[in-house]
């Protein structure tokens, strides 16, 4: 296994496959880099190295009791990039994923960044506030945090339902895709899955994205189920001052799975213009 020791001693496992231009992929909570095997798969091919991180407290990364929050998680990724001495790379987060690759982007990205992909992402920011109206009220974050202390293990199933939306009318539901998105995340701490939830609904993004200038290209579900894409996707690219943005009619959050063809083509093709 590729383990990387960060200066705070914490263990963080990494995939680095091929040559070329580095195109570096930001998992999803709670789960792993193993989530991005269709695009790992895909981009090899085309002739690009391809690193994927499990980000701390999950997946096969070290389970520590603190730096769950995104200004960690940037700091995570600086560490390694600069490890990896990744130039010119293309950072790709999901969900979660994508957060924490606008602020990496943001606050360590300079000189090393030539573009950035957001998928189903939580920026700008999650929860409903006074300043955010079309947000998700705390109590639904509430929910899935005292889900995950009391009942882990069959919420992991459960989620997977409107993660995937295989509890739509008709959906193809593929038990095999369930069984991985819950054994990546029971790999993970606990105590990381419970904090990360603060991180993910509460984080505001919206100085980062407005500070970034490379070519971002945001993409999302119109679906979605878990990050609503008018208040997180359709914001993101209002923000940026280099945003592209597509929406899909019908496809869930965990369309980088469900609808890898499409979603793998749109990013090549925003790679290469």
């Amino acid at each position: 296994m590729s383990t990387l020791k960060l200066k705070d001693g914490t263990e963080i496992f990494y995939k680095d496959f091929g040559t070329g231009q580095p195109i570096v992929f930001h998992h999803g909570w709670p789960l792993s880099s193993d989530d991005w095997d269709a695009q790992i798969m895909f981009f090899l091919k085309k002739g690009y190295r391809v690193i994927a991180h499990d980000r701390r407290g999950h997946g096969r990364s070290a389970q520590t009791t603190s730096g769950h929050e995104m200004e960690t998680y940037a700091a995570d990724v600086a560490e390694l990039t600069e490890y990896l001495d990744l130039r010119d790379a293309i950072h790709v987060g999901h969900s979660t994923g994508g957060g924490e690759v606008i602020r990496y982007v943001n606050k360590y990205g300079k000189g090393r960044v030539a573009k950035a992909v957001l998928i189903s992402a939580v920026p700008p920011v999650m929860v409903k506030s006074e300043k955010n109206p079309g947000g998700i009220p705390m109590e639904v974050f509430d929910d899935i945090r005292n889900q995950t202390l009391t009942n882990r293990q069959q919420f992991y199933i459960d989620l997977t339902f409107p993660f995937y939306g295989y509890n739509r009318e008709g959906a193809l539901v593929k038990e095999g895709v369930q069984r991985n998105w819950w054994r990546q995340g029971m790999m993970g701490s606990i105590l990381a899955h419970y904090e990360c939830i603060k991180a993910f609904s509460e984080t505001d993004f919206t100085d980062d994205l407005k500070a970034v200038d490379i070519p971002v290209l945001v993409l999302h579900g119109e679906d979605d189920q878990i990050v609503p894409y008018q208040n997180t996707g359709v914001e993101s690219a209002k923000l940026l001052k280099n945003g592209k943005l597509i929406t899909y009619p019908g496809f869930p959050h965990g369309m980088p799975t469900t609808e890898a063809e499409t979603i793998n083509n749109d990013i090549l093709a925003f790679i290469t213009q």
